[in-house]
């Protein structure tokens, strides 16, 4: 367990979620562990293990600029954030909101979601199988509540603009010196394969490899995304609730003609990926949430509309950085994301999903379709900028 702890303490840090002296992370086996003497840990987490069936608490004050952006949030909600990105929809639902760490509190929130915010800087997550339960919870809060604040934002200023609220400076104020501190460069992909597999252990070691340069990059966190490439008579695809830094044992082989149950364990996403290839012949297929790429995607108000509903059934055409904006949900039911991404496919190859994240994909290469995808981070990064410096 003490092996563990050390790993996703280090990813922690490692995808700038958290400092290492803030992290408090404790397990359950045969004893309990911590990455910190046990005599340093709050007695009011290890109490939590009490009344919840758990076997990890992650308790940590998130790094930069998770925790202003808490802070924000916090301040100008009560009880429990809404995000309305996919990540939080499908797996979070909503965000509790505590006033001060109690065993009771904690545990009252964690028993109905996976994490919960505490104070106005501190976010505290639960695993009940492993300790990467924690870490994803924890890694979906700072991505949720990121997408969160710079949506509402931008939202607050187009209402300020035609009058409808009154400015909140400081709000604006911190928004604007996060902008100042967020990293704006876009390295090259020269690491990414330029050439075409030519066989089945070159189509693994370069899914592999685009899966940990996505999450170095930024352009995923280690756990949502998936990625796909068709080679013979089989897509070999991501598998669902796999980690992207880590696909070599996580990638499934699904024949083209259904003709075997492989893809049972396969990315939610497969029929879009198989979609996408029919539709197209495109064979490298790359699915991330690039946070700009979200936050633009609602980047959309039309009165009349209820934006809590247009991720699954907004049929207007729209776009964020010259790419097209489409609804739909995770899966394959009637509003479906299977439905529109591989239409939209046919005419670009990058299409946005709204709240959710961006596919991109290409003929036969994976460097292509990330380069793609980087590009149109950044020029949804210079768009929003752009629009709130326009609305201030």
């Amino acid at each position: 367990m003490k092996k563990l702890i050390s790993k996703y303490v280090g990813k922690l840090v490692e995808q700038g979620l958290a400092v290492s002296e803030s992290i408090t992370f404790v397990c359950l086996d045969a004893e309990f562990s911590s990455n910190r003497g046990l005599e340093k840990v709050d007695p009011e987490l290890i109490r939590v293990f009490d009344n919840i069936n758990i076997n990890s608490l992650l308790y940590a004050e998130p790094a930069e600029p998770y925790k202003s952006i808490i802070k924000q949030l916090a301040r100008r909600e009560h009880d429990f954030l809404l995000p309305n990105d996919c990540e939080n929809r499908t797996f979070l639902h909503d965000i509790p909101l505590i006033p001060e760490l109690t065993s009771e509190a904690v545990s009252s929130a964690l028993s109905m979601r996976k994490a919960a915010i505490i104070g106005d800087s501190g976010i505290v997550s639960y695993g009940s199988v492993s300790p990467e339960q924690a870490f994803v919870s924890f890694s979906s809060v700072c991505f949720s509540t990121f997408v969160k604040f710079f949506t509402d934002v931008m939202y607050h200023l187009e209402d300020c603009r035609t009058g409808r609220t009154e400015r909140d400076e400081e709000m604006i104020s911190a928004c604007l010196k996060i902008m100042e501190s967020l990293d704006t460069e876009f390295h090259d992909c020269s690491v990414i394969s330029e050439a075409p597999p030519r066989n089945e252990e070159e189509v693994i070691r370069q899914i592999v490899s685009a899966g940990r340069e996505l999450t170095n990059r930024k352009l995923v966190d280690s756990y949502f995304g998936n990625i796909s490439y068709t080679f013979g008579s089989s897509i070999y695809i991501s598998q669902t609730g796999s980690s992207m830094d880590e696909l070599a044992a996580c990638i499934d082989a699904v024949p083209l003609d259904g003709s075997s149950s492989s893809g049972i364990t396969a990315s939610s996403e497969l029929s879009a990926h198989l979609g996408i290839h029919s539709k197209t012949g495109l064979r490298a297929i790359l699915h991330g949430h690039p946070k700009f790429t979200v936050i633009m995607s609602m980047s959309c108000r039309r009165d009349g509309c209820d934006i809590s509903t247009c991720y699954r059934s907004c049929r207007e055409a729209r776009s964020a950085a010259g790419v097209p904006v489409v609804s739909g949900e995770i899966g394959t039911g009637p509003t479906g994301l299977v439905r529109t991404v591989p239409d939209a496919m046919t005419k670009s190859r990058a299409v946005i999903v709204f709240g959710h994240g961006i596919f991109t994909a290409d003929t036969d290469s994976f460097r292509p379709a990330f380069e793609l995808m980087q590009s149109v981070e950044k020029r949804c990064m210079q768009e929003y900028f752009k629009k709130i410096q326009g609305l201030i």
